[in-house]
């Protein structure tokens, strides 16, 4: 893991989430939290996008389909 808290890869993230967290990367998980990400009337989805950005949520998504694709 690098030293920014922030993750800037799939492997960084995913460290942060199941190690980190302790989350399991499951699929019913991944599938919330896509779903979630994708609701912009989501109240945590707007607060994301105002500390990080719509280019980071967008990063995040990636790497929720990726680790989709995984599981």
């Amino acid at each position: 893991m690098t030293d920014s808290i922030i993750p800037k890869t799939y492997e960084d993230w995913k460290h942060c989430i199941t190690v980190e967290c302790g989350l399991e990367l499951t699929p019913e998980y991944i599938s919330k939290r896509i779903s979630s990400l994708n609701d912009g009337k989501d109240h945590y989805t707007q607060q994301f996008v105002k500390i990080y950005g719509q280019q980071y949520l967008d990063q995040v998504i990636a790497w929720f389909t990726q680790a989709q694709k995984q599981a």
